[in-house]
């Protein structure tokens, strides 16, 4: 065997081996279940995660590789159609529209061994175009290294795509470039959930709106995912300069729900430039969307070599999630394409090496830092914030407050010792609005609101083991 067939043989068997690990190792448990928030009252714009729930039953078809083609195209509102294992050419959603309780649903197997989209060179392996009402789920999209996307909705000149449930997919071979997504809209969009989908080596995990601002992402959900390793920020949502005059597009206050993902970075270089691993940007001046919030709960940010784990402008609610190994800053709120309006940071656990929470920039229309535990030799930087509403100590003196202070995986468990993280209770009242503000990491309640940090307990973690998996949920 010559040199370069050697090279295709060890990428084949690489990939091989992937596919078999990520299935269990990733955390992607198809037959799992997810738990649901509850909306407070007065929430701001919480997007629907309910519009594919079954009004009528439509057909359910069965495709191979064969006619699979053929029978997508002619999808119809309500359908079902299941793709037995195998590999499949390019995946193309276009001009199809399911409606409220009559998605249009494109899946692979539950169980067993999975339907896999296979990439093209010039191509995006699934496009969803001018459609609306669709769910992706339990497929293998792999994009073998030639330079396209995973799944992408690409910009066009026609009605918008939007309503897209994307579930239980492995994405994988996008990482041709540092500009090559996982998941990628590229036109306006509205209500998309994004959910219990993991995506490895990518470029960009998912990259959400276009760089001009002029396609903005609205009333999202992304939830429940593992994005591991990409050469660039494992996510970003692009800032907004104002919302399409388009039907059905929201107009009253949205919120975009982040919750409860896994975002872990590596030590490769990022040939574009150094990425955080999770990026928000602004929302619009004024009119409608200028009071939308970023809702960002229950995450775990994992090692970042170069830059911040996180940074948000906007209008931002981020609490109760754990961010381990920022070598910039654990957290960083400042202005970027458009400014940093409203920061609430409350109940999070910060183990970094230099800085905790940084602000670049004042918040115009309020910050409130409060009840977070911070591990790092500047814990907070940018904000005269009263010491006494957090708890905050040198990364060295962490086992003194925590159970296994580490930023290695298996080894890493920030769960609090007996009666090392609390005080005085909280005032969490101004935040009632947000979700599930009264709620830790592990989705327990905050009885007393005693607790600083993530976690709302003390001894033995009895929730989800941080790792490289998909988080579950109580």
């Amino acid at each position: 065997m010559n040199e370069a067939g050697l090279d295709r043989r060890l990428r084949e068997i690489g990939r091989t081996i992937l596919l078999r690990l990520s299935l269990a190792a990733l955390g992607l448990n198809l037959a799992s279940t997810m738990a649901t928030a509850i909306s407070p009252p007065n929430a701001i714009g919480v997007p629907s995660e309910d519009f594919c729930v079954t009004k009528g039953q439509g057909r359910v078809l069965r495709a191979d590789p064969s006619n699979y083609r053929e029978l997508v195209s002619a999808l119809q509102a309500g359908d079902t159609l299941l793709l037995a294992s195998g590999r499949y050419p390019l995946l193309t959603v276009a001009n199809l529209n399911g409606g409220p309780g009559r998605c249009i649903t494109i899946a692979g197997p539950a169980a067993g061994a999975r339907a896999v989209i296979v990439g093209q060179t010039g191509h995006n392996t699934v496009e969803i175009v001018d459609s609306s009402y669709i769910v992706v789920s339990n497929l293998t999209i792999d994009s073998l290294g030639l330079g396209g996307d995973g799944i992408k909705a690409p910009r066009t000149t026609h009605q918008a795509t939007h309503h897209i449930i994307l579930n239980g997919n492995l994405i994988i071979g996008a990482g041709a470039v540092q500009q090559t997504d996982g998941i990628s809209t590229k036109t306006p969009t509205w209500n998309w959930v994004i959910r219990r989908n993991a995506i490895a080596g990518a470029g960009t995990g998912i990259y959400l709106g276009d760089s001009d601002g002029s396609s903005p992402f609205i009333a999202g959900i992304i939830e429940n995912n593992l994005v591991l390793n990409p050469l660039g920020y494992c996510m970003e949502i692009k800032h907004q300069l104002g919302r399409p005059a388009l039907a059905g597009v929201p107009q009253g206050p949205q919120s975009t729900i982040i919750r409860n993902n896994v975002f872990i970075k590596d030590d490769r270089s990022s040939p574009d430039g150094d990425r955080p691993n999770l990026l928000v940007g602004g929302f619009p001046d004024t009119g409608s969307g200028s009071h939308d919030l970023y809702q960002i709960y229950g995450n775990l940010f994992l090692y970042n070599p170069r830059e911040a784990l996180f940074q948000g402008s906007g209008r931002i609610s981020f609490h109760d999630n754990i961010l381990v190994g920022g070598q910039a800053a654990g957290a960083l709120f400042r202005d970027h394409d458009l400014p940093l309006r409203l920061a609430h940071i409350f109940n999070n656990t910060i183990y970094s090496p230099q800085i905790g929470i940084k602000f670049g920039n004042p918040a115009r229309e309020g910050h409130a830092v409060l009840g977070n535990l911070i591990f790092a030799e500047t814990p907070i930087i940018g904000l005269d914030v009263a010491a006494q509403d957090n708890l905050v100590a040198l990364p060295a003196e962490a086992r003194n407050y925590v159970r296994m202070p580490s930023s290695r995986l298996g080894a890493m468990d920030f769960y609090p010792l007996p009666g090392r993280v609390t005080g005085s209770p909280l005032d969490l009242s101004s935040f009632a609005g947000e979700l599930d503000f009264d709620r830790d990491f592990n989705g327990v309640g905050k009885d007393g609101h005693h607790f600083r940090g993530a976690y709302a307990g003390e001894g033995m973690n009895p929730g989800w083991r941080l790792g490289a998996q998909i988080k579950t949920n109580k």
